[in-house]
C-alpha cells in the first residue's frame, strides 16, 4: 500500500523510552496505516529517520534491540562543547545506509527538530546530511556538542518542542498520529504542557498515543522489549477503538466545510 502523503507521524523524545515508537510502527504497518511524513525530536528522530529511510518495522525493532549508546556518542579526548563526541552518529549512518543521504532525498518526508540556542526557537531540519540533522536533535547541552548550521547553533529539540506537531503540519500533514512519551505519571512543571496535551486530545485531525513507561528505565536499554510491547499496546487499542477512522472522517469533513482543525 502506498504512503499517505497527507498523514504525519510525530515521535517525541525521551531517551530509551523512544523504543516505544517501534511498537507503534509495527502495528501501523500490520494494519495498513502508512504515514508519508514523519517528524521527531531526539530519540524520536532516530526512530523516525529509520522509518523515513524506508526500513521495515521489524528491521527497526532489530536495530532497537541491538542499540547501544556508543552508536551515537563516545567519550571525547578533547571535549569542547560537551563531554561526549557525536561523530559516532555519522559512522552509524554510513554503516547502516552505506552513505550519508540528504534528508530531502529520503523515501518519506522527514524533519528532525532541534533548538536554536541563540533564539530559543525550534528549527525543523528537513534538508542537508541526515547525520547532521540527527546530531543536532540529540545534542543535550553540556553533554553532547551543539551543531552549527548557517548562523544557528542547534541542540536538543526537546528543550522547546518535544512533540513536534507544528513541524509535521509545516511539511504538509493535514492529519497526524502523535506518539507522546512521558504520559500519565510525569511531573508536569508547566501548565503550557497540560494545555497542549488537551489541545491535541480535542483536535479531530490528531490521534494521540501516550505509552505508559512507569517503572521502565529511561537511560538504560534493559527495558527495550517492554517498551516496544507498550508501544504496540497503545497503538492496537487506538486502532481497535476506531480512533484512526473516526478522526480521519471528522478531519475530512472539516476540510470540505472550509473549517480548519484545531492546532
Amino acid at each position: 500500500m502506498a504512503d499517505d502523503r497527507t498523514l504525519g507521524l510525530v515521535l517525541s523524545g525521551g531517551g530509551a523510552f523512544g523504543a516505544a515508537h517501534v511498537g507503534v510502527l509495527q502495528v501501523l504497518a500490520e494494519r495498513g496505516v502508512h504515514p508519508g511524513i514523519v517528524t521527531g525530536t531526539s530519540s524520536g528522530a532516530l526512530v523516525g529517520a529509520a522509518y523515513a529511510a524506508g526500513f521495515e518495522a521489524d528491521a527497526i525493532e532489530r536495530g532497537a534491540l541491538a542499540f547501544r549508546w556508543n552508536a551515537i556518542a563516545r567519550w571525547s579526548a578533547a571535549p569542547r562543547w560537551g563531554l561526549l563526541d557525536t561523530r559516532a552518529v555519522t559512522e552509524s549512518v554510513l554503516r547502516v545506509l552505506g552513505t550519508d543521504p540528504l534528508v530531502e532525498s529520503l523515501p518519506r518526508t522527514f524533519g528532525a527538530v532541534a533548538t536554536d540556542l541563540r533564539t530559543r526557537r525550534a528549527v525543523t531540519i528537513d534538508s542537508g546530511p541526515l547525520s547532521a540533522a540527527l546530531r543536532s536533535t540529540i545534542a543535550i547541552p553540556g553533554l553532547l556538542p551543539h551543531v552549527r548550521r548557517d548562523s544557528a547553533r542547534l541542540a536538543d529539540g526537546g528543550m522547546v518542542d518535544n512533540v513536534p506537531v507544528a513541524a509535521a503540519r509545516a511539511l504538509g500533514a493535514s492529519r497526524v498520529i502523535v506518539v507522546r512519551l512521558h504520559a500519565k505519571w510525569e511531573n508536569v512543571r508547566m501548565m503550557r504542557t497540560v494545555s497542549r496535551t488537551a489541545d491535541l486530545q480535542n483536535d479531530p485531525s490528531v490521534v494521540l498515543l501516550q505509552p505508559e513507561m512507569e517503572g521502565m528505565a529511561q537511560w538504560a536499554m534493559s527495558d527495550v522489549p517492554r517498551l516496544i510491547a507498550e508501544g504496540r499496546r497503545v497503538a492496537e487499542a487506538a486502532l481497535d477503538a476506531g480512533a484512526f477512522d473516526a478522526r480521519a472522517e471528522v478531519s475530512a469533513a472539516l476540510v470540505q466545510s472550509g473549517k480548519r482543525p484545531v492546532r
